[in-house]
């Protein structure tokens, strides 16, 4: 900002000893909205659905919400009006809205799935919903900053105030996210959190209402409202390219870091914390340096030209650096330790592209500011440009590009896009022409080889790595990656290994295979679900992966409707290419019905009831997968299940604590008290374990299973078992390892995974790199297996071998 263009007036609107104090109410305004951000995605996502699109509705309209604020209430808003109590009355009104939101959201989204469907009238439909609930509060917070700007004078000094305010709302956003990432909900649930965030509304308010009631305002001081000096253009632009290249960065870093650190709950409020740290500290450097400058135009420019190299920078060290460090993450058990290594890397990458982002707005404050300027209006309008650029980057990003052409082709994009930027600010302009000396010509087209260079060095993502993620130093060195795709939702590998053994991967591990123990998994939920159930005619199977379990499904002789709920709409095609002959070819099978939906919002919206239900979703401690294992999920599980309908789920006892499987198999049974648990064991030791539901408590009839397969119609279904060394029926009802009452001691204690506190993702995100399913197992069934008396029926010489069987698999008798 040039000292010219600037007219100190001689009556400050407000003493500046009280500033350091609206800092610090920044603080509390940063870290309640993040708590309040963290809660209602969670909340709402439950509701209108946790796939890309959803999400994509619910942080467009969140951001879109701050954008509308920004730019009304300095329109709407007389100045006269008390800085610091309308801002005190902003939060109040937060505050409110905020417990509203907490009560209202069940009854919204009953509503809601009720009408919701497929297709654009879907989107729209979730479009309206998250409007309703997040449009009011978000415009409220987005109206705070211009609100509090005309505590302040368009000078030097007060600009660089306004910059400080940014920092400090930064700085409690920090606090904010880790509070809710690592205590609020891991400890507590969504309530206690909304009304964490309430309580510092109300003590910001009152705090703000206590500064005014000594602070003279004096409005007569500020200056008019009026409209952008055509020359200042260039400045709103260039904040809003810089709004979209830190979102839309944001996305593909997080997203790739999740391959790498883990895609916890954990995991992505720490990229958050230190994506917030690193603009907060930019934020209050760029304040700081405002003041001394003598061109915030060319200072600005030079940010934009130097995150073309830090953006580059984080694209090189997530794809040819941070993979190949040389540790086994598997080493350290203790989620302390795992904490502090994955935040130097979180660091190392993100940090140095944040700084820069922000230092963009305080400068892009003193570039635009002019004589006469009010306040409000001049940080409403940067404001609302650099969030609208947001919105473009992180929907453009993340539903658009990196689909379309990749992350490395959607990075090289926005590092043009940010030396544009650049340009605009460092290319002096007079008259609309372009005033350059020899001397600077020279200096901008060195800058802009440079780039050139940057875009093209910016690596592709290697298949290994989306394969193995963490795991890149340590496994699969003899893999063959023989196919890798960017997806929606998730970026997904095939492996070969050089005997042959097909790995599917998603989340930067191997979710199913074509090993015997993974192959006798799947099949083992597929045909318990089909072969039991009295009437079995139609299926769902929530999550696709490598279709093994779903093509188990499908072969059922009486089969006449499969229906599959995935959400990532390229796993189909990707199985269907590679897996086709271990999973029946069952994307091609003229009775299954694939639709691209996360499972529950499949669930919450559709009006059909099933025979069976079978569900293999992602690892729990992947972000979003604990509401497949809630109390309300099961619950809704069973309104969808007919009369005599079953239901099976996979559960895992490696990358687990036992603390997470214990939540698990305690949620699952409080729905389906008279379920039982089927093992899947390696030489008798734990390995996964198949959870087995009933919609009444109609016990298995095993001379049904028997007659079946026994039948010439079966002869697929019992060629499919015997591949995984099921030989009878008896085999595959043999593997029962408990009912509730015989693990009622192991469950003692256990937490109940809710949708209001999802406790699950938060236990298993500490266990992700445990490997102890043998003690989890042999703890399981210490108290030993008791033969259920209730759970089967048949004749006596059928009931005579399999407890036989029971007993001899188990070896505990």
């Amino acid at each position: 900002m040039n000292e010219q263009n600037v007219s100190p007036t001689t009556t400050p609107p407000a003493s500046s000893r009280s500033f350091p104090l609206l800092v610090a109410l920044f603080v509390g305004s940063g870290a309640a909205a993040l708590i309040y951000e963290v809660v209602w995605f969670q909340l709402l996502s439950l509701w209108i659905g946790a796939s890309s699109v959803s999400l994509g509705v619910l942080l467009g309209t969140f951001m879109g919400g701050m954008c509308i604020g920004s730019l009304l209430l300095p329109r709407l808003v007389s100045p006269r009006h008390h800085p610091l109590k309308l801002y005190a009355y902003l939060e109040l009104g937060i505050a409110v809205l905020g417990i509203f939101i907490y009560f209202a959201m069940p009854l919204v989204g009953t509503v809601y799935t009720s009408w919701a469907g497929t297709g654009l009238t879907g989107l729209a439909l979730r479009s309206i919903v998250a409007a309703m609930l997040l449009l009011p509060p978000t415009i409220f917070m987005g109206a705070t900053l211009p609100a509090i700007a005309r505590w302040v004078e368009t000078t030097p000094k007060g600009v660089s105030w306004l910059g400080y305010f940014y920092g400090g709302n930064i700085a409690g956003a920090v606090v904010g996210s880790l509070a809710a990432g690592y205590y609020l909900l891991p400890r507590h649930d969504v309530l206690v959190a909304t009304f964490a965030a309430v309580g510092i509304n109300v003590a910001v308010a009152l705090a703000a209402l206590v500064i005014a009631r000594f602070a003279a305002y004096s409005p007569a001081a500020l200056g008019s409202a009026k409209p952008i000096e055509v020359g200042s253009w260039p400045v709103y632009v260039t904040i809003g390219i810089s709004g979209m290249t830190a979102l839309g960065a944001q996305v593909i870093w997080t997203r790739h870091l999740s391959l790498l650190l883990g895609a916890t709950v954990y995991t992505f409020a720490l990229v958050l914390a230190v994506f917030l740290l690193g603009l907060g500290i930019g934020s209050s450097s760029g304040a700081a340096l405002s003041r001394s400058v003598r061109s915030a135009r060319t200072a600005l420019g030079l940010c934009q030209l130097l995150l073309c190299g830090a953006m580059a920078w984080a694209a090189y060290t997530i794809a040819e650096s941070l993979p190949y460090w040389p540790f086994d993450v598997t080493l350290p058990t203790d989620p302390w330790i795992s904490l502090q290594i994955d935040l130097v890397r979180t660091v190392w990458t993100v940090l140095p592209a944040s700084v820069l982002w922000g230092a963009s707005f305080p400068l892009a404050l003193a570039a635009a500011a002019s004589r006469g300027q009010d306040p409000g209006r001049l940080v409403g309008g940067l404001y609302a440009a650099n969030t609208l650029g947001a919105i473009v980057g992180s929907l453009g990003s993340s539903l658009i590009l990196v689909v379309w052409i990749g992350s490395q082709s959607t990075q090289q994009l926005l590092i043009a896009a940010s030396a544009v930027s650049g340009l605009l600010m460092l290319v002096p302009m007079g008259g609309g022409e372009v005033r350059l000396s020899t001397q600077q010509a020279l200096r901008l087209a060195a800058a802009m080889l440079i780039v050139v260079l940057l875009i093209v060095s910016v690596p592709g993502l290697p298949g290994k790595f989306v394969a193995f993620g963490r795991f890149m130093t340590t496994r699969g060195f003899e893999n063959e990656v023989i196919y890798m795709g960017e997806g929606l939702t998730a970026s997904v590998a095939v492996t070969e290994e050089p005997g042959g053994i097909l790995n599917y991967h998603n989340a930067g591990k191997v979710q199913a295979s074509s090993w015997p123990q993974d192959m006798r998994l799947q099949r083992m939920l597929g045909h318990l679900t089909t072969l039991i159930p009295e009437n079995n005619e139609s299926f769902l199977v929530i999550g696709l992966g490598a279709g093994v379990t779903a093509g188990a499904v499908s072969i059922n002789p009486n089969a006449e409707r499969v229906v599959i709920a995935e959400i990532e709409p390229l796993v189909p095609g990707v199985v269907s290419e590679y897996f086709g002959q271990l999973n029946y070819d069952v994307v091609d099978n003229p009775i299954v019905d694939v639709h691209i939906d996360d499972g529950r919002h499949f669930l919450l919206t559709t009006g059909e009831t099933f025979d069976g239900i079978t569900s293999d979703p992602l690892d729990p401690w992947v972000k979003g997968a604990a509401a497949l294992y809630t109390e309300e999920f099961w619950t809704l599980v069973k309104e969808r299940l007919n009369p005599g309908g079953v239901v099976t789920v996979f559960v895992q006892l490696y990358e687990s604590t036992e603390d997470a499987v214990r939540t698990e198999v305690a949620t699952f049974l409080e729905v389906f008290p008279d379920g039982g648990v089927f093992a899947n064991t390696i030489s008798g030791q734990g390995y996964d374990v198949v959870l087995f539901g009933r919609k009444d408590d109609t016990p298995i009839d095993a001379d049904l299973v028997i007659d079946r397969l026994a039948s010439p119609e079966y002869a697929q279904v019992v060629n499919s078992l015997r591949e995984v060394q099921f030989y009878s029926a008896i085999d595959l009802l043999g593997t029962f390892a408990g009912q509730k009452p015989d693990l009622a001691a192991w469950l003692d204690g256990a937490p109940i995974n809710r949708d209001r506190n999802l406790r699950l993702q938060y236990l298993a995100g500490q266990g992700l790199n445990y490997y102890f399913a043998e003690s989890i197992f042999n703890n399981m069934v210490s108290s030993g297996v008791r033969y259920p008396d209730t759970l089967f029926t048949g004749s006596p010489e059928t009931l005579l071998e399999l407890e036989a069987a029971i007993r001899q698999r188990q070896g505990r008798w």
